[in-house]
């Protein structure tokens, strides 16, 4: 029986670019790699809308593009080439800047001072339009917010974790979701639900 996908979890950039727990459930080599973020996200795979704001084909012998798509709280890192094909052809004919919507799996690598950088390889990459912008902002500030209250309640064994590796500020977060929703062209999101 073919295994279902997991669920592209909500995440703004700046928590993304916080996490660096990576792990596996089971030593069986095909076992999924998930990424744990600051806030209890276990994430095998994102889904994030923003602004491609650049975008360079930095292959040598064959197409390898790195991307910048931004949301209301930072950047996120994206690097498709031959192993996902369709991807690096959306990345190679969107024009900068355009929103659009990535769905793809966290990748690492270290950088040269030996620290581990997160990075997202891409499965799917399609222009949107603001609206779809607006609309994936509110339901990571709701996804985000409930992850949050579970965190402050040590609700889920992902909260629990996440806690114990990386501590994090619940305050920021929130100050992270405030950011997001004055992002929004209406200001209908109230951040409340993360008390």
């Amino acid at each position: 029986m073919p295994q279902a996908r997991e669920v592209a979890k909500r995440v703004f950039a700046k928590e993304f670019g916080a996490a660096n727990l990576l792990f596996k459930e089971s030593e069986d080599q095909y076992s999924p790699q998930y990424l744990l973020t600051p806030t209890g996200a276990k994430c095998n795979r994102v889904f994030i809308v923003g602004t491609l704001t650049e975008k360079s084909d930095i292959g040598s012998d064959s197409e390898y593009w790195r991307g910048r798509v931004t949301d209301p709280t930072g950047a996120f890192t994206i690097y498709a080439g031959q192993y996902t094909p369709e991807a690096a052809q959306a990345l190679a004919d969107i024009e900068v800047p355009s929103f659009v919507a990535v769905i793809g799996k966290p990748s690492s690598y270290k950088n040269q001072d030996g620290n581990i950088v997160i990075t997202v390889r891409p499965e799917i990459i399609v222009p949107v339009d603001g609206d779809t912008r607006d609309l994936w902002v509110r339901d990571a500030i709701l996804a985000t917010a409930d992850r949050l209250a579970a965190l402050k309640a040590g609700a889920t064994p992902d909260a629990v974790k996440a806690a114990e590796h990386y501590h994090p500020n619940v305050d920021e977060y929130k100050q992270m979701l405030q950011t997001a929703a004055k992002s929004l062209k209406s200001m209908e999101v109230v951040v409340t639900s993360a008390r």
